[in-house]
C-alpha cells in the first residue's frame, strides 16, 4: 500500500479492544471464586499468559524504569497458585494455564452471543480483511522487532466458531503489530522506551514544569527522568529551561517516528485491503458503537 495511509483506522482498534468485553462478567466471577482482586487476576491472564512468561520489563510497559506497581498483584497471583517466579522470571502454573484456556473458551462464547449491526457475512469479510492486514504487517516487519506480535497467537480464540471471534483475533493482532512497528521506529531513531515516553509527553505539551512531567510519568523514577532530560537537551531535542518544550529539531524527530510507524504498519497491506479502508472504517465503527 502506498500513502496516503488510512490512519483514521488506527483509533478504531483500541476503541474495539476497550469496548468488546465490557459486559463480560467472567473476570468478576473468577475474582470471587479465587479470592483475588482484578490486578492479580490480570497479572496472570493479561500479562504472563500473552507474553508466554517473562520478566516485568518484558511483560509490561516498555516505557517504564520501575515496576513497583506490579509487586502486590504478582504476589497475590502467586499465592493463588496461578503463577510461579524463578530468578525474576514469571510463568504460569498448570492451574494458571487451565484458567487461561477457560477464559478463552468463555470469551469465545460471549463474543458469539453479542448482537451485531452487521450480518455474519459482513462481519466475516471485515474480520478477513483485517486479519490479512495483520498477517501482511507481521510478515513485512523484520523479525528482530517482533516483541508483541507473538502474543496474538497466544491469545487467539477459535475464529472458526464465530466471525466476531475472528474479528477480535484480527484487531488484537493489528494492535500488537502496531506496537511493534512503533517500537521499531523509535529504536531505529536511537531512543530507548523511557526516553521516548519523556520526549512524547514534552512534544505533546503535557507538562507545565519538570515536576509536573515527573508526576505524569509514574512508571519512571524522577532521577531517570532528569537523566533523560539531560540527554534530550544535549542532543538538541528539548530546549533548556522550564516548562520543558521540544525544539524544532525535537518536534521533527518525534514526528518522524510517527511517520515511520505508519510506513512500517501500512506499507505491506494488500491493495484490496487498502482500497476497502473506507468500508472497513464504516463497518468497524458500527460494531464499536454496538457494544
Amino acid at each position: 500500500m502506498r500513502p496516503p495511509y488510512p490512519v483514521e483506522l488506527v483509533p478504531l482498534f483500541p476503541d474495539f479492544l476497550t469496548k468488546r468485553r465490557t459486559k463480560f462478567t467472567l473476570p468478576l466471577r473468577l475474582m470471587d471464586e479465587l479470592g483475588i482482586d482484578r490486578p492479580a487476576l490480570f497479572f496472570a491472564i493479561g500479562g504472563v499468559a500473552p507474553q508466554g512468561g517473562g520478566r516485568f520489563s518484558e511483560m509490561w510497559n516498555p516505557y517504564a524504569t520501575q515496576w513497583d506497581q506490579q509487586h502486590a498483584a504478582s504476589t497475590a497471583a502467586r499465592d493463588a497458585g496461578l503463577v510461579d517466579e524463578r530468578d525474576g522470571r514469571w510463568d504460569l502454573t498448570p492451574a494458571g494455564r487451565e484458567l487461561t484456556k477457560r477464559v478463552r473458551r468463555e470469551a469465545d462464547a460471549y463474543l458469539a452471543s453479542l448482537p451485531s449491526p452487521l450480518d455474519n457475512a459482513e462481519l466475516g469479510r471485515l474480520a478477513s480483511l483485517l486479519g490479512r492486514a495483520f498477517e501482511a504487517t507481521a510478515a513485512g516487519l523484520d523479525r528482530r522487532w517482533h516483541s508483541h506480535i507473538p502474543r496474538a497467537a497466544r491469545t487467539a480464540g477459535d475464529g472458526a466458531r464465530h466471525p466476531m471471534v475472528a474479528l477480535e483475533n484480527a484487531v488484537v493482532g493489528l494492535w500488537q503489530a502496531r506496537d511493534d512497528c512503533h517500537m521499531a521506529a523509535w529504536q531505529e531513531a536511537g531512543l530507548d522506551g523511557p526516553t521516548l515516553d519523556t520526549l512524547t509527553r514534552i512534544w505533546r505539551g503535557e507538562a507545565s514544569s519538570v515536576e509536573d512531567l515527573a508526576a505524569k510519568l509514574t512508571s519512571q523514577r524522577p532521577a531517570d527522568i532528569a537523566e533523560q532530560l539531560t540527554r534530550l537537551r544535549r542532543d538538541g531535542l528539548v530546549a533548556a529551561g522550564d516548562p520543558p518544550r521540544t525544539t524544532d529539531k525535537g518536534a521533527k524527530a518525534r514526528q518522524a517516528i510517527e511517520d515511520e510507524t505508519d510506513r512500517l504498519f501500512f506499507t505491506t497491506w494488500p491493495d484490496d485491503v487498502g482500497s476497502g479502508a473506507a468500508w472497513i472504517r464504516e463497518k468497524l465503527a458500527a460494531v464499536n458503537s454496538s457494544f
